[in-house]
């Protein structure tokens, strides 16, 4: 199965958003992959982007999620859109996945939320698994992969291969610019997304913006816990590799004694 990662940049609307998931869509067709993952709150970006409040009303949302769909279909691959979604309650920090017939197969929504993210989302509560072109695969959304590794390895015991792993690490306006991936005066982020893999003995595919101060690259990891490809830090584009689904046997998180910690 060929995988894409989307390293898009910093969108300025929902307008924005949709033009650069177009082109790198396209691009990762290209390159015959199956499906592409976008980093978290794509649509309409993560809080303090800049984008306008009406970005964010339940209407633009919605649309905005609709020609997703038509993108899916028209290009045949499916799409892990990250997003806000109104629910009754306040807004959700989610994301659907799309078919590549434009189908919603689900959505999996962000549970844990870092503490500074309370006061713009509300917690989701349940995990699900999804499955394209016979692969299994979960979802974690940024903090809850890089801090809450019980995320990764329920996917994991449940006979997913892959974990998709939307996040957003960075900025456009300061830090530092990072040039070796995984070098121990990087941010942990990339540590992480290694140990994701090698405890669970699965995919880890983690999706980052392309900010000018990246903390971390949209990276794919194997089983192993090998970078087995990895985009370069700020550049905006898609990496697309073929993964082996044979070799992801969730080994080590299915001999976890989950009845120890009940």
């Amino acid at each position: 199965m060929k995988i894409a990662l989307a390293s898009p940049p910093i969108p300025k609307s929902i307008n924005d958003s949709l033009y650069w998931l177009e082109k790198l869509v396209k691009d990762a067709v290209k390159d015959q992959a199956e499906i592409i993952c976008f980093p978290e709150s794509y649509i309409p970006g993560y809080p303090g982007m800049g984008y306008e409040p009406e970005e964010r009303s339940a209407e633009r949302l919605e649309m905005a999620l609709r020609k997703v769909c038509e993108i899916a279909a028209e290009n045949c691959i499916a799409i892990i859109i990250p997003m806000d979604w109104h629910h009754h309650d306040g807004i959700l920090n989610l994301a659907h996945v799309v078919s590549n017939t434009g189908e919603l197969l689900g959505y999996q929504t962000k549970n844990q939320l870092d503490p500074s993210e309370e006061n713009f989302w509300i917690p989701g509560t349940e995990r699900s698994i999804f499955e394209v072109n016979g692969v299994k695969f979960g979802i974690t959304i940024c903090h809850e992969g890089f801090r809450y590794p019980e995320s990764v390895r329920w996917a994991a015991q449940h006979d997913a291969k892959i974990v998709f792993h939307p996040h957003f690490g960075g900025s456009d306006t300061h830090g530092v610019k990072l040039t070796e991936w995984g070098n121990k005066d990087n941010p942990y982020y990339e540590k992480a997304m290694m140990m994701r893999a090698m405890e669970n003995t699965i995919y880890f595919a983690s999706s980052n913006f392309a900010s000018l101060y990246a903390e971390s690259a949209s990276s794919i990891i194997a089983p192993d816990g090998t970078c087995v490809a990895h985009e370069t830090y700020g550049r905006t584009g898609v990496i697309v590799t073929e993964i082996d689904p044979e070799l992801a046997t969730g080994l080590l998180a299915k001999r976890f004694k989950n009845s120890l910690y009940a």
